[in-house]
């Protein structure tokens, strides 16, 4: 039995900033009502033609390969973690593959949402804990500029997603006190449809209902949210699965050098941090910068704060995500 180490991380952000002034010349809005209710200033949307999901995956990629020392041809397997991917089919784990050059290698697709980066890496951690792979490939990557309603209609969801990829390459660690110590992964499907995008879908309106329908009033494909619930709920989970990594591996709340919480809104963490009591530097938060972008925005934050020297060699790490499905869970992680 191994563990498994994130060796490597990179995270890739399209250059086009929209702030909420500028959505404001669109939508029936403000900065001040944006930031109230979610903590954001600003986020980023692709400028068509230059990013799509996998492009930012593969540019998120190549920087965390990069920094990894592993070689491409040493890649075991790619896991890739998106609600936006480029087709209907196939997925972007096969087009990742194709344009990093990597051998022909397995690529395995997570729809998790929000917590979909927690999803992949523990899949991750399992191939490499059973010793079937050496080094894995994570990424999360998303866009969803081009899919909500930038309308005033939308206005309540569409203010709050930014587009973003993020990449980790998880590596064999024989240390069993380092690494990757456990994953805890939770789902509840009665309440899928109060956060949920439902067309096109085979169950519900296929692309040929829209366009035989061609309603102008048609709201099916823009993702749908119960704020409130979801809300609700999100600081519930949070707070729940954190404790049960926590206890699985006999650690306390004064335990944790840095948490890395799912960037779904800023009032969120803010309630988890004064609820487990940790400081401003023991929980780092970017969704000011970038928006809610969904499975890439753990492995967007973990990167940055890596990046900041704000996790060091020895300190103990926690990821927790919360969204869509509901699904749900935590890693905890010493670096």
């Amino acid at each position: 039995m191994y563990h498994s180490k994130i060796a490597g991380l990179g995270f890739y952000v399209p250059s086009n900033v929209v702030t909420n002034d500028d959505l404001s010349k669109i939508i029936d809005t403000n900065d001040e009502w944006i930031q109230e209710r979610t903590g954001i200033q600003e986020r980023r949307h692709i400028i068509r033609g230059e990013d799509t999901t996998t492009s930012m995956g593969v540019k998120a990629a190549e920087i965390a390969i990069e920094r990894s020392g592993v070689a491409k041809e040493d890649i075991d397997f790619v896991v890739f973690a998106t609600l936006s991917p480029d087709y209907y089919f196939p997925g972007p784990g096969v087009l990742v593959q194709r344009d990093l050059g990597l051998r022909t290698v397995g690529a395995l697709d997570v729809r998790n949402q929000c917590s979909g980066f927690i999803y992949a890496l523990s899949v991750a951690d399992q191939y490499i804990k059973t010793g079937m792979y050496k080094n894995v490939l994570i990424i999360g990557s998303e866009v969803h500029s081009t899919g909500l309603d930038m309308t005033s209609r939308g206005r309540g969801v569409s203010v709050i997603f930014g587009d973003g990829a993020g990449a980790a390459v998880l590596s064999r660690e024989e240390d069993l006190t380092k690494g990757i110590l456990s994953t805890h992964l939770h789902s509840e499907g009665q309440h899928a449809e109060e956060l949920a995008l439902v067309a096109p879908g085979m169950g519900a309106r296929w692309v040929t209902d829209i366009i035989a329908d061609n309603d102008p009033n048609d709201e099916s494909y823009y993702p749908h949210m119960n704020g409130q619930f979801v809300f609700k709920n999100a600081v519930v989970r949070f707070a729940e699965v954190i404790n049960e990594g926590l206890q699985a591996n006999n650690l306390q709340v004064s335990d944790i050098d840095m948490l890395i919480p799912h960037q779904a809104n800023l009032r969120i963490s803010q309630f988890i941090q004064k609820k487990f009591g940790l400081a401003d530097d023991q929980v780092y938060n970017n969704i000011q910068k970038y928006g809610n972008t969904t499975a890439a925005s753990i492995p967007i934050a973990l990167t940055e704060a890596w990046e900041k020297g704000k996790i060091k060699s020895g300190d103990t790490v926690v990821l927790a995500a919360f969204g869509s499905g509901f699904t749900w869970g935590s890693a905890i992680i010493k670096w």
